[in-house]
């Protein structure tokens, strides 16, 4: 395997610190959800838990950012308003649909972290442990959602592919500018 050079490294940096900004904020905007218009404190409970994997991983690559002195995206107001934004409008719809962004998105972040790690060799053996661990995590949380109702029957499976197709066009992005 070829050593990656620092730009590459940069990219995955910068691109991994939005998506775990962009779970948290959607992880925000689903408790906000469940704070004001829909009731169900096990769910909140379960989204609660996968909220702090989400803020672990965030502060690693934002600790990465600085430490590195790597530019963040510059859309990281925007994500942050879209992914509240989902989290809100597809805990709105329900249990299934709130249920099925967290594995629409955890399944394109698996992944996306399969090959960032396909890809790290041992120049970078640090990062490669980190982004491993979390893709376990990512795995889990993807887990947990189908446990709690995800679907992609029916209608679902629109906005699974929205889901998805927004997930992938933010990381194209975000790797970039």
């Amino acid at each position: 395997m070829t050593k990656l050079d620092k730009k590459r490294i940069e990219e995955f940096i910068r691109v991994d610190h939005a998506g775990e900004r962009g779970a948290v904020k959607i992880y925000e905007g689903q408790l906000l959800a469940l704070n004001t218009f829909v009731k169900d404190e096990d769910l909140k409970k379960k989204i609660e838990d996968m909220k702090v994997h989400e803020k672990e991983h965030c502060e690693f690559f934002e600790n990465e950012i600085k430490k590195r002195n790597i530019q963040p995206t510059k859309f990281l107001p925007l994500w942050d308003l879209l992914g509240v934004g989902l989290g809100f409008g597809t805990t709105l719809l329900g249990k299934k649909a709130a249920m099925l962004c967290t594995a629409s998105v955890e399944e394109v972040i698996d992944e996306h972290y399969l090959s960032q790690i396909n890809q790290l060799d041992n120049s970078e053996k640090d990062l490669k442990k980190k982004i491993t661990k979390f893709r376990q995590d990512e795995i889990d949380h993807k887990d947990i959602a189908y446990d709690e109702g995800a679907t992609k029957k029916g209608p679902y499976i629109l906005l699974d592919k929205i889901i998805k197709t927004g997930s992938r066009i933010a990381i194209n992005i975000s790797e970039k500018i």
